[in-house]
């Protein structure tokens, strides 16, 4: 399986924000912030140049694409799934990320970053509507039950997972259960719900060039 590999805290300095890649990490000893934003190479003191649309347009698929650690080949197969469905191009396209499963993991706070929450779904730790998915890409449905393993409950990051959930608010598209290890798709988020320093629209732009 594809994944993104090496440092991420660049990838939130070629960004030019804060994208949480390592979680709780990210609140402290952040060399965002230690390096003042500089864009990450040997010319990230260059004075920075004016940006024309296409590179606006680039740079918002790119922070998508980052944020949700989805690579290039598949983000495009989400846009081109949006984009034969029925609503908003860009609003349908953000709910397929979000309805991944390891981005419900990370928004039920059983991870504390979706990076994590990928490699506790790939190690099979997780269930939908009681049986064993290992693909972190999976797309969940309204009423799909996600719920922890019996076998992987005392795990660190899973056992850890109150105090995740500590200052991190649940989605009101989701609800977790009683026991703080499992949760379900209430319904399809709206786009007030879904991250909000990410223009769609500009996506939309990118690809329709």
């Amino acid at each position: 399986m594809a994944n993104q590999a090496g440092p991420v805290c660049r990838l939130c300095r070629r960004e030019g924000q804060k994208l949480f890649l390592k979680g709780e990490k990210c609140t402290s000893n952040c060399t965002f912030e230690k390096r003042n934003a500089l864009l990450p190479g040997q010319h990230g003191l260059a004075r920075r140049r004016k940006v024309s649309d296409y590179g606006l347009q680039l740079r918002a698929k790119q922070r998508a694409r980052r944020l949700y650690g989805v690579l290039e080949t598949q983000f495009r197969h989400y846009f081109e799934r949006a984009e034969r469905s029925t609503g908003v191009t860009g609003t349908v396209l953000l709910q397929l990320l979000e309805r991944r499963l390891d981005n419900v993991v990370y928004r039920l706070g059983l991870a504390a970053s979706r990076r994590e929450a990928r490699q506790l779904v790939v190690h099979r730790h997780f269930a939908v509507n009681g049986r064993t998915v290992n693909i972190p890409s999976f797309q969940l449905r309204a009423d799909d039950v996600v719920s922890v393993r019996d076998g992987s409950r005392k795990i660190v990051p899973i056992a850890n997972a109150s105090e995740l959930r500590q200052g991190r608010p649940l989605p009101e598209w989701l609800s977790l259960g009683e026991d703080g290890l499992s949760g379900a798709i209430v319904r399809f988020p709206e786009r007030g719900e879904m991250d909000a320093f990410i223009d769609e629209q500009l996506i939309v732009e990118y690809y329709s060039r």
